[in-house]
């Protein structure tokens, strides 16, 4: 994104609609600080500047064209067919069958936020915590088509240093082995300039129990009750 000096009044009332802190004022002018930029179009699509003087990128470069597909939710990736960073997890699992049974729990580390915003050499710090666990990476997920090796959580060199305002890492462990996955998610957060949330995908029991709550409560993690919950009303191509 960029701002036509010409056209801008220096009214600075864009400012504050920025998920990234990236407008800045410089000489009575808007500019906007393109290593904080996510490329995520909000300054632009809320039509907030009088005089339109917001010019996106018609077409960006690789790799900053990342930016844009995890930050603008209108930006398709078209490896997984969905919009922006977001993946299926879960809620299209009565067509998938990505989580068959309950031996098996998925973990989607939701990292970033906006205002925070996260870079990739933090994403990679936390992708090669979780490969040296051994965990299975979701190959239909856009941060598993940035990793060059599934065995150590490393991503290609030139992503790196891009920066974007949330991306989801999602993998696949026996249940038994996830109090030790969170444990040291817990630990790699000390390391990382960023936030990050943890899900927990795990099918239910014929009783409506959820196995993996008590294993988690047992280590002391306390498990919110809000949840996104799929019903099985598809149907398995």
């Amino acid at each position: 994104m960029q701002i036509n000096s010409e056209l801008c009044l220096g009214c600075a009332k864009c400012i504050k609609f920025c998920p990234m802190k990236a407008i800045e004022m410089e000489n009575k002018k808007a500019i906007i600080n393109q290593t904080l930029c996510a490329e995520c179009g909000v300054c632009h699509r809320l039509a907030v500047c009088e005089t339109n003087a917001f010019i996106p990128c018609v077409e960006l470069p690789w790799p900053r064209s990342l930016r844009s597909i995890f930050s603008d939710p209108v930006t398709i990736f078209q490896e997984t067919g969905c919009s922006g960073r977001g993946t299926e997890e879960m809620k299209t699992n009565d067509v998938t069958n990505r989580f068959k049974d309950t031996k098996y729990v998925g973990i989607a580390v939701d990292v970033g936020r906006p205002n925070v915003g996260c870079s990739l050499k933090d994403v990679e710090k936390i992708t090669r915590v979780l490969a040296l666990l051994g965990v299975e990476f979701e190959k239909l997920n856009p941060i598993s088509y940035l990793m060059k090796d599934f065995n150590t959580g490393d991503l290609i060199e030139e992503v790196l240093d891009e920066k974007v305002i949330s991306c989801v890492i999602e993998v696949l462990v026996p249940i038994a082995n996830v109090p030790e996955v969170v444990d040291e998610l817990k630990e790699v957060a000390k390391d990382i300039d960023t936030v990050f949330s943890i899900g927990i995908i795990c099918k239910v029991e014929k009783d409506l129990s959820i196995p993996v709550i008590p294993i988690l409560e047992q280590r002391g993690y306390f498990v919110k009750p809000s949840a996104k919950t799929n019903i099985g009303l598809g149907k398995r191509i």
